[in-house]
């Protein structure tokens, strides 16, 4: 589908009711979208990057507290903290997009499936969880609620990570993979303010920031940076919706929001889209006045890991 149809049908499909909007999209999702053949790879595979850079910068995320901000229509970066160890797992989203249907495929997925996810985890594994888990999806039936109870995790929606009402110092990691791009920057620093109140003084946050335009993902006729052409009222009637909302900050702006929140950074990894600096450099993209004063590289800087603690 072409990017520009799929954002009218977002729009048009935001302005209805809440509650009707909600279910409206996620149908659409499944039968035209993502969501049509939607696996749990990619997100388990995100909670084991998360705990491989933990571990890489010191920390031991074995039997800690997470936290993770944006949960989506899926437990599967929970789920992933869970199976390497985690004692519990907090996850909070503004939208109440999680789907039980969508968590049953995903476990079925993962017992039809049991190697590769074996492999994906290797010694990260914990093998009695996954034996757990594997009993839990081999039941007649089961619930959310079982499962959610099987792998302690709290899930909060609709909710507030700028408000988590979680006790000062009450968890270890503050995590959020692919979130923090959907957030215009005044609630981004907040919402960190928060984690840096709710993380120990031993934790971290951690996060995965997407500096892409989404549209490109699964339209191929555009490139990484193709929003980066548009002016910020051009881009709202595009994109201004609660669906595919993105604030195209780039990484020196996300930086000095964590700087701003009073974090200070542990790590920094970035990656830079070499075909898309290339079509800056060459000049065949057009770069609206908003981003010009930045470097090509950052401008094709199309996703960071940052580790920072308050």
């Amino acid at each position: 589908m072409h990017w520009k149809t799929k954002a009218k049908i977002q729009n048009l499909i935001s302005l209805l009711p809440s509650d009707l909007s909600y279910e409206v999209y996620y149908q659409v999702q499944r039968r035209l979208g993502r969501l049509k053949n939607f696996g749990p790879v990619i997100r388990l595979n995100a909670g084991v990057t998360t705990w491989k850079k933990l571990l890489e910068s010191g920390f031991q995320p074995a039997d800690k507290v997470f936290f993770e901000v944006g949960t989506g229509r899926v437990l599967n970066v929970p789920l992933s903290y869970w199976l390497m160890g985690a004692k519990a797992v907090t996850t909070i989203d503004l939208n109440p997009y999680l789907k039980e249907e969508l968590v049953k495929e995903d476990l079925q997925y993962i017992s039809e499936h049991q190697q590769e996810i074996k492999s994906l985890y290797g010694s990260l594994l914990q093998q009695d969880r996954f034996d757990e888990l594997m009993a839990l999806q081999n039941r007649p039936s089961f619930t959310l609620k079982d499962f959610l109870q099987l792998c302690n995790i709290r899930y909060i929606a609709p909710g507030d990570a700028a408000n988590s009402g979680l006790e000062t110092g009450s968890i270890d990691f503050h995590t959020s993979f692919t979130v923090f791009e959907h957030i215009p920057a005044d609630i981004l620093i907040t919402i960190l303010k928060e984690g840096i109140r709710i993380t120990n003084k031993t934790g971290a946050l951690i996060h995965c920031v997407d500096y892409s335009d989404h549209f490109s993902h699964t339209d191929s006729s555009i490139n990484p940076i193709n929003f980066l052409q548009y002016s910020e009222q051009e881009w709202h009637g595009y994109a201004g919706n609660r669906y595919m909302y993105m604030n195209r900050l780039r990484h020196d702006e996300v930086m000095e929001i964590f700087e701003s929140a009073g974090l200070k950074i542990i790590s920094v990894e970035t990656r830079v889209d070499e075909k898309s600096l290339k079509l800056i450099q060459e000049g065949k993209i057009f770069i609206h006045e908003q981003f010009r004063s930045k470097s090509d590289e950052l401008l094709a800087t199309v996703d960071s890991w940052i580790i920072a603690h308050g």
